[in-house]
């Protein structure tokens, strides 16, 4: 099956999943497909903003029920928790809101919400908050690198592939990254 027949069969379950885990490069890549006419973009936004708001609020809930028994067991993971905690003491409002476009604090900000006395209602409304400025705005820049390479290539078909698998393999990379120097200051 042709890559494109791919994108239109499972691109929006593929964002849903993406978004929900983390999902900054499959949304990205959302946006480059939805400039290339394979999904729409009111769509890619929507089902972003609803995958990365389920998946907050999920850690959210791991923290609130489990923070402390998985706090104990992953020491490497205090330091991030307790790092977030400080910051939503200085900064409630803003680092809520903005925690997604945090890089490094995506999953485990909601987490550390959830271990902090953060009310659940109060971080649902603002998770969503959240989430509708960030889908547009991730997804836009895909659709709008799109709209800038096909300035620069006359025929962007023939590179689609290739830039697919580009997208997917610097996200991939700088997520082996992100791991690794969090192994490695532990």
């Amino acid at each position: 099956m042709p890559l494109a027949d791919l994108v239109r069969e499972y691109g929006y379950f593929a964002v849903f999943l993406g978004t929900f885990l983390e999902g900054e490069t499959i949304l990205v890549m959302a946006g480059f497909a939805a400039h290339r006419g394979y999904l729409q973009l009111p769509w890619v936004v929507v089902v972003a903003a609803l995958g990365g708001t389920l998946g907050d609020q999920l850690y959210f809930y791991l923290g609130r029920r489990y923070g402390h028994r998985i706090l104990a067991r992953m020491p490497q993971l205090r330091r991030r928790v307790a790092r977030v905690k400080a910051l939503l003491r200085l900064y409630h409002l803003p680092l809520i809101l903005s925690i997604r476009f945090m890089y490094g604090l995506r999953t485990v900000g909601p987490f550390a919400f959830g271990v902090s006395h953060l009310g659940r209602v109060r971080f649902l409304v603002l998770n969503l908050a959240g989430a509708l400025l960030w889908a547009p705005l991730v997804g836009g820049a895909g659709y709008l690198f799109g709209s800038v390479l096909a300035l620069f290539l006359a025929d962007l078909r023939h590179y689609e592939e290739a830039l697919l698998a580009l997208m997917a393999g610097v996200g991939g990379i700088l997520w082996f990254v992100r791991r690794w120097r969090q192994r490695r200051s532990s």
